[in-house]
């Protein structure tokens, strides 16, 4: 997580640091004001002052973790194919699911937290604030690209909805048995996925 001024976490770096590890340790962890501001050491009053609602608070959260796990360089790098770039920075997003058992324990737990039984309001946030946060970062690679000339024409939500489900479809697998030639796959149905967004042709 970025500090405010680059060295000494301030109020807010600590809350947004706070909940981060909660929801390291558990993605499918209540970020209540009460929780998160126990964990940082902060009054409710103090996290109130910096996150007036519990949506703005987890929204910023996930916004965090994934400007860290999925940086820009890839997409800015305009020497490489628009579909190279962009299936790179997907990539990026399938890493923080993992593989093998890693996958598998990310799976259970979003099946008892979410599947099993009706999630209640505050888990529900919790899961939309993810899925918010990952979509809303491949419309920002999107859009880089747009401006590039290399998305095809279409809503970019629409564009980064569809390719938001290829990654769930994918990462739902890892938690399969594998017969060892799942990775080439993964590399080639994303890069599926992403010509059908990318201008055929396109070399931005």
């Amino acid at each position: 997580m970025e500090f405010d001024d680059g060295a000494t976490p301030t109020t807010r770096d600590r809350i947004l640091i706070a909940a981060a590890t909660m929801l390291g340790e558990d993605p499918t962890a209540k970020l209540s004001v009460r929780a998160v501001a126990a964990r940082a050491g902060v009054s409710t009053g103090s996290l109130r002052h910096f996150f007036p609602t519990q949506r703005e608070l987890i929204d910023a959260v996930v916004a965090g973790i994934y400007r860290v796990a999925a940086a820009d360089e890839s997409i800015r790098d305009t020497t490489r194919p628009a579909v190279d770039r962009l299936t790179e920075c997907l990539w990026q997003i399938l890493a923080l699911v993992g593989s093998g058992e890693q996958a598998r324990e990310m799976w259970r737990t979003t099946f008892r937290a979410y599947i099993l039984s009706a999630p209640s309001v505050g888990d529900a946030e919790t899961y939309l604030a993810l899925e918010r946060g990952g979509r809303r970062r491949i419309e920002q690679w999107l859009h880089l690209l747009r401006a590039e000339g290399a998305v095809r024409p279409g809503e970019i939500e629409t564009h980064a909805r569809f390719l938001s489900s290829v990654l769930n479809g994918i990462s739902i697998e890892r938690a399969l048995p594998s017969d060892g030639a799942r990775t080439v796959f993964e590399r080639e149905t994303l890069r599926l996925a992403v010509a059908t967004v990318i201008e055929e042709g396109s070399s931005a």
